[in-house]
């Protein structure tokens, strides 16, 4: 199928912009330029440095730290391809910030996931693709089509080259049981969890119990999101108390906010397996941290709903 839109024009907000150029080395294409800057009263100021017109754009933005800014600029570049009369605009977004703001699980709370969703499409998105989103229910809350899909396939694939022996996945909580439980048949492994329970707002959750058997066993922790490593730290904990032998830890987001690297560099992990969804500098970088990068997976789905050709079956192939 022919192209349906203009030629393919590639953005990058300065949230990650490392990503977008592995992303455009893998598609052979030039990153667009654009000036964006911060005036001193921290207004975001961007202007495109070429015509978008009727071309088929898409903006690479990570809703990562500084993640309120980073959404800002994220809208402020929607707006200016679209009153550059671009032909199509795909916000895409490899993280996606207040995935957990996904419901109304407290008295008077907001759904942010939904707001955020609902500004992407009001600044100008006529698409969206991210990557893991937290619930799938997110996908729902955006009035524009989309893509989510998921950085398992690289990971399981890094993971079948280790060629761990004795091997369990363990998920890092029950909410996560059914993508573990995905991960694991990718693998062919068994597949045990960790119950935890959260305090109140506490950042921090409770590890409680580890529910299978990981005695004498090579732990392969899994979770979407590790953040400050609280949640991540404690389980590992629990798996050494029960028997397993060397724990991996493995992510596609490594948001990695204080005092992540501080309680990572203390915990007894074998090697921390994570993507560059989120930029982590060199400060964050620890010396058995493996980072696999998107950037092939995210190319071929530009390039497939470039020219019109389908996601899902590159993906179901994944």
């Amino acid at each position: 199928m022919g192209k349906m839109y203009g030629e393919l024009a590639m953005f990058s907000g300065r949230s990650n912009r490392p990503l977008a150029e592995k992303i455009c080395k893998q598609l052979h294409v030039p990153l667009d330029e654009a000036d964006i800057f911060d005036f001193p009263n921290e207004n975001i100021f961007i202007q495109l440095k070429c015509s978008v017109r009727g071309q088929d754009t898409f903006i690479i933005q990570s809703l990562s730290s500084p993640v309120n800014r980073s959404i800002v600029e994220l809208l402020i570049f929607l707006d200016a391809l679209k009153r550059a009369s671009a032909g199509r605009i795909t916000a895409v977004i490899p993280f996606y910030a207040y995935g957990r703001s996904d419901k109304k699980d407290q008295p008077r709370i907001a759904i942010t996931a939904r707001l955020l969703a609902d500004l992407i499409s009001v600044a100008g998105a006529t698409r969206y693709m991210t990557i893991d989103l937290h619930a799938g229910q997110i996908q729902g809350f955006f009035r524009i089509p989309g893509d989510e899909f998921s950085a398992f396939p690289i990971l399981t694939d890094y993971l079948r080259q280790m060629n761990i022996p004795d091997a369990v996945v363990v998920s890092a909580d029950l909410g996560f049981a059914k993508k573990a439980r995905n991960f694991a048949r990718k693998l062919d492994l068994p597949l045990a969890f960790v119950e935890k329970r959260r305090i109140g707002n506490d950042p921090t959750a409770q590890g409680l119990t580890v529910i299978g058997d990981v005695q004498g066993k090579h732990a392969i922790l899994v979770d979407d999101e590790v953040d400050t490593a609280g949640t991540l730290v404690a389980a590992v904990g629990l798996l050494k108390k029960s028997g397993a032998l060397n724990v991996y830890t493995v992510c596609t987001h490594a948001t990695l906010s204080d005092p992540a690297v501080e309680r990572l560099r203390d915990a007894p992990i074998e090697e921390f397996i994570c993507t560059d969804t989120v930029p982590i500098p060199p400060e964050k970088r620890l010396p058995n941290m493996k980072i696999l990068s998107v950037a092939p997976l995210m190319a071929e789905t530009i390039a497939r709903t470039h020219t019109g050709r389908s996601v899902g079956e590159y993906l179901k192939d994944a």
